[in-house]
């Protein structure tokens, strides 16, 4: 009979078998891939020491095709609860090494578990993804995991932050998970997602395609937008993982956590704002430059940087507490909204509505994007999403316009009519309906024909137009602007405002829940 320390002894041999996941030479493959083990992805993501795993004996259950001898403990799948930063996370890392991380009944049950407990325990959940699909030889078993994630994830949206990190091959129905969750990372040459392979689509659409072209980084960093971050390795990708969950509350009923509010910022950094918008309206400048002028030094955090760069989206801190901003970007596009912004915004929003995140939002733009190719697209569509996130956010809702607000676009972008809680205007702004020239020549269509100088009556109308609207004044006489400020008043006023939000309560009208234009 064996003693206790033999039991012991077995217990550890079992853990350190566990711990090797598909062995020494299998994890050798995955480090000459440039690629980390299942557990060394979990070390650098988490505290030092703080992880605890949960079945890591667990193993499946199949007895086709040999499997019944092809036992791994832990079934290609590391779970369980760390820290990052001190606050409690859960997480999942799939083990390539342990039949390609594909997903049995087993593996997918392991899953689930930890993403009950998260929900349950109130903490972000964090996916690891290395996997090369559904495990063939389970069939049906494997399919039925896959919908058992795939409704957690829908189930959790909007309670806890999910966060999906793809490190490896992630295609055909796993794609769907990290796609309901709120963020989505990649590296460069390591992450591959897509529906069917290049093989497939060889087959059915004669085009030649590799990995990359189909699924890669930058890919759907870029081109798509299903990522939201896209890094040149596992480790910068991790250390940027903790970097977002600092901003993030643990679930829908906490308060983002605070930092201690910095020093007061130099008096140098405000006076720089009157530099910013340049003399003639049409002439570009980088939003960033004011972001980083009136947010907390170097707290500026931004999200989907290589997607639809029209419109920026981003963390940020103000006074050191977290807020999620919105701001058009003079510098691409002339900060117009099209398809791309208007679906990158909406996103963002409503994630930030979830989550208790105060919405900043700088306002230049001149519109909405026209032309066929934005209509045919859906346009109207899209765009309403944008109006709808906006429309539908209780969380406090604080509003900047730096130059251009023209058309419905200044409807949109989280005007005093949308109820925008605090809406503040540059003497720079220009509220309007449309832009001068563009109205000059609608309204004074025939004066202009009819004169002996066009160009000159033109630029007669354009001024008397540009005097009379282009300008906040007329918008704040009828209190749809709350005030007009010195630009280098920006952060002050916002801080204030945002101390004064501090305990908004706003509600939507009791239903099971709405119908956004998707």
């Amino acid at each position: 009979m064996p003693t206790p320390r033999d039991l012991l002894d077995e217990l550890h041999h079992r853990q350190a078998q566990a711990e090797q996941g598909g062995g020494p030479e299998r994890i050798a493959q995955q480090h000459k891939k440039g690629k980390l083990s299942a557990r060394e992805r979990l070390d650098l993501l988490l505290d030092p020491g703080s992880f605890t795993e949960l079945d890591r004996f667990v193993a499946h259950r199949c007895t086709d095709f040999g499997l019944a001898a092809q036992q791994y403990p832990g079934d290609g799948v590391v779970t369980g609860h760390g820290r990052i930063d001190g606050r409690l996370v859960y997480v999942f890392s799939q083990d390539f090494t342990v039949f390609g991380g594909s997903l049995s009944e087993t593996h997918a049950q392991k899953i689930c578990k930890v993403m009950d407990l998260a929900v349950r325990n109130g903490a972000p959940i964090i996916g690891l993804n290395d996997s090369g699909g559904a495990r063939i030889q389970e069939g049906v078993a494997s399919l039925g995991g896959y919908a058992d994630i795939f409704l957690r994830n829908t189930l959790a949206s909007g309670v806890v932050p999910q966060i999906s990190v793809i490190l490896g091959p992630c295609a055909g129905g796993a794609v769907y998970s990290p796609a309901i969750t709120d963020f989505v990372f990649m590296v460069r040459g390591v992450s591959y997602m897509f529906v069917t392979g290049p093989n497939v689509v060889k087959t059915v659409t004669h085009e030649d395609v590799s990995f990359d072209q189909l699924g890669g980084a930058d890919v759907h960093g870029g081109t798509s937008g299903v990522a939201h971050f896209v890094h040149d390795t596992e480790p910068e990708c991790l250390a940027a993982v903790r970097a977002l969950v600092a901003y993030l509350p643990q679930n829908n009923l906490d308060e983002p956590p605070a930092l201690p509010e910095p020093a007061e910022a130099a008096a140098d950094r405000a006076e720089r704002l009157l530099d910013v918008i340049p003399d003639h309206p049409a002439k570009p400048y980088d939003m960033h430059e004011v972001l980083r002028l009136v947010m907390d030094p170097d707290s500026w955090f931004e999200v989907q940087p290589d997607y639809a760069g029209n419109i920026l989206t981003g963390f940020a801190r103000l006074g050191g507490r977290p807020v999620a901003v919105i701001a058009n970007q003079p510098a691409v596009l002339a900060g117009v909204l099209d398809i791309a912004a208007s679906l990158k915004a909406a996103r963002f929003i409503r994630f930030a509505d979830c989550f208790n995140l105060p919405i900043v939002t700088f306002e230049d733009v001149p519109g909405f994007l026209p032309g066929v190719t934005q209509e045919h697209g859906g346009i109207i569509k899209h765009g309403a999403k944008l109006l709808y996130a906006y429309c539908e956010a209780t969380v406090p809702k604080l509003t900047v316009i730096t130059r251009k607000a023209y058309g419905g676009a200044y409807d949109v972008m989280s005007s005093k009519h949308i109820r925008g809680d605090v809406n503040l205007a540059w003497p720079t702004a220009e509220i309007a309906v449309m832009g001068p020239k563009g109205a000059v020549e609608i309204l004074f269509k025939k004066e202009i024909e009819q004169a002996p100088d066009r160009e000159a009556e033109t630029q007669r109308r354009i001024d008397a137009y540009t005097r009379t609207f282009a300008n906040p004044y007329q918008a704040a006489a009828r209190g749809f602007i709350d005030d007009v400020i010195d630009p280098r008043d920006t952060r002050a006023r916002l801080l204030d405002a945002l101390k004064t939000l501090a305990t908004k309560r706003d509600r939507n009208p009791p239903k099971k829940h709405g119908n956004i234009p998707l």
